[in-house]
């Protein structure tokens, strides 16, 4: 089982290397794209190292941030003034991640909803999905789940059924190489969608794999086990492709304050991730990163 983290390396973070520089929508509109173009190519060169050090470290899987390219809403990654450097420095990327078996993905943010009624927001979540999509081909990633684009439902409208057939009907619009990326992540909320609800509903219909969310599962069981769910979701994953999942643990019973919400993710992991015999890749969300990674690491190891 290979574990990862996602976006942010807090040691390497503490020397202002990052790849998540941004600014208010005031600043772009002042400076325009050569300043974003300048942010883009500064998060590019700092992703180059993080890749280089996740393989030194031995960390196999890591989720890009989704703001390596600014406001991407409002132009063509083509049209900045460093993108043929950035695309050069993105090939390099992608063949010492291949080279090292270290599998990138990705997680675009929430406000993505392919199902959403609002046909500005789906035209919206298309043109941002195959954003991402465009920049695993910089890296020059063959489009697969391998180098996954995670997505959830976005809501249930009042009606999860017809969301789940309007989500089936939006994914058609999308470019063929994102389609093929694209994966569909459980809710940890009754009120959405859990693995069986998403396997029915989404996976029957267009055959996108479904990321089993282990945290997520403990407040949305749609009526399956742990173990139930995890296999479920494990036979909606191509042959030729490892399943991917997602780890994370309350922060309200890390810090034994009531007060904290129930679905917030804890600084690190204490418990060994339970696989029931698969061997998934699994991205760890917690707080502290890849230091969550090293001390589930820890934890896997015998006893002397």
């Amino acid at each position: 089982m290979n574990l990862g983290y996602a976006c942010i390396n807090t040691a390497l973070s503490a020397n202002k290397i990052m790849t998540n520089r941004t600014m208010r929508r005031k600043t772009f509109e002042a400076k325009g794209l050569d300043y974003v173009s300048d942010l883009a190519l500064l998060n590019v060169k700092d992703l180059k190292t993080i890749v280089q050090w996740n393989n030194e470290m031995g960390i196999k899987l890591f989720r890009l941030s989704s703001q390596i390219f600014p406001w991407t809403d409002d132009y063509k990654l083509s049209d900045l003034k460093d993108y043929d450097e950035m695309c050069g420095l993105m090939l390099e990327i992608g063949e010492i991640a291949t080279n090292a078996n270290q599998r990138l993905t990705m997680h675009p943010g929430p406000y993505n909803c392919l199902a959403s009624p609002n046909q500005k927001v789906v035209e919206k979540t298309i043109r941002e999905l195959n954003v991402h999509s465009e920049q695993f081909n910089m890296f020059g990633f063959e489009p697969s789940n391998y180098n996954k684009i995670n997505i959830h439902v976005g809501g249930a409208y009042g009606d999860k059924e017809s969301t789940l057939t309007r989500f089936c009907k939006n994914f058609e619009l999308l470019r063929d190489d994102t389609k093929k990326r694209l994966v569909i992540e459980n809710d940890d909320s009754p009120n959405e969608y859990s693995v069986k609800d998403l396997y029915e509903g989404i996976y029957k219909s267009i055959g996108i794999p479904i990321t089993f969310d282990y945290f997520h599962h403990k407040f949305n069981t749609g009526g399956l086990t742990e173990e139930e769910a995890l296999k479920l979701a494990a036979t909606t994953w191509p042959d030729d492709v490892v399943q991917c999942c997602h780890y994370s643990e309350s922060r309200r019973k890390e810090k034994l304050d009531e007060s904290i919400r129930a679905q917030a993710h804890s600084d690190i992991i204490y418990d060994k991730i339970q696989t029931y015999g698969l061997e998934p890749d699994v991205v760890v969300e917690a707080k502290l990163k890849e230091q969550a990674v090293f001390n589930n690491w820890s934890l896997a190891r015998p006893r002397q």
